[in-house]
């Protein structure tokens, strides 16, 4: 499978349609010194791009709408803007992405714009209440909106197992609980503001059961515990909520019958590639459903120089996602 962008190094692809295209909307990685660690300090990404195509079944060029964003704009921010996501409500469009602010802390921040190309102008401060990565924005069918978000190691999720707001720096680095019996740290999701801008009310924990227990999934349980990349969509009423297990790269889904879930661990959606990270997005295009995700492929390995893919995907008469058609 060919990478989709060629001429400059893209990950963690979060892809919409908008205007009967499908605008991505990645990361920018680059080269870098920065020598490889379990933090992710090589993944030192400067800006953003936005990319879009009108088909991908026959495939056709993708074009390159340039630089959008980029750290000088912001200015709460410190470095590392990581993966983002956009959507769309009430005539604008709305760029999410982490960062970590002055004191090294990810925060979320949101940009603005009236094209899904944007420019997209930032709000000059997080988003109130945000922390950890990963941020994956989701408008239901009723117009509500919810972000979905969190990454375990570099991404901090681990530092806030005292609450929402409470960071504990001593959990700083490649850590996670463990142990027996520990339940694994959960997604979280919270309900955005009519205006997109904030968060309407507290964070919650988004909570993956086992299906053969009924019990929250494990934290020693790496094949199947959320690590990052939170992703939402919805098939036939359910809520979809998919993601990477980081250390065990895989891709994974569970199932619930709301927004806030609790979801039903359903399987995975992709294996293990070529590259450290793994990390999708979902998206209904011309009657057809699309993965798309990232490896190293085209740079020969190295894991901070990735390139987006897509790939067809399908759901069987249970509503299961598989990789073949049924």
């Amino acid at each position: 499978m060919a990478p989709l962008i060629t001429n400059i190094y893209t990950a963690d692809p979060s892809a919409h349609v908008f205007e009967g295209k499908v605008y991505i909307y990645p990361s920018h990685d680059r080269e870098t010194d920065i020598q490889f660690n379990d933090n992710g300090d090589q993944y030192d990404m400067a800006d953003y791009h936005v990319f879009s195509t009108d088909s991908l079944d026959p495939a056709a060029p993708v074009t390159d709408h340039g630089v959008v964003l980029k750290t000088e704009d912001i200015p709460w921010v410190s470095k590392q803007l990581w993966a983002p996501d956009a959507a769309y409500k009430d005539g604008k469009y709305y760029l999410y992405f982490p960062a970590r602010d002055k004191e090294g802390i990810f925060r979320m921040g949101v940009a603005v714009g009236d094209r899904p190309e944007g420019p997209f102008t930032a709000d000059p401060e997080p988003i109130k209440g945000s922390y950890s990565i990963d941020p994956a924005t989701f408008v239901d069918d009723d117009g509500n909106a919810y972000m979905y978000f969190g990454g375990l190691w570099g991404g901090q999720l681990q530092c806030y197992q005292q609450g929402n707001g409470i960071f504990d720096g001593s959990w700083q680095g490649p850590k996670e609980p463990s142990g027996e019996g520990v339940p694994a740290m959960h997604a979280r999701v919270a309900k955005m503001t009519d205006d997109m801008r904030q968060f309407d009310g507290e964070v919650r924990e988004l909570v993956i059961v086992a299906p053969e227990t009924g019990e929250p999934i494990l934290a020693d349980d790496h094949d199947r515990r959320f690590f990052e990349a939170a992703w939402m969509h919805k098939y036939n009423g359910k809520y979809y909520f998919s993601y990477s297990t980081g250390d065990t790269h895989y891709l994974c889904y569970a199932i619930g019958e709301t927004p806030y879930g609790p979801f039903t661990y359903g399987g995975r959606i992709l294996e293990p590639v070529l590259g450290w990270t793994t990390h999708h997005s979902i998206v209904e295009f011309q009657g057809r459903w699309w993965l798309f995700h990232h490896d190293c492929e085209l740079s020969k390995g190295v894991d901070h120089l990735r390139s987006v893919k897509v790939k067809e995907i399908f759901y069987d008469a249970e509503g299961k996602i598989v990789t073949e058609k049924p």
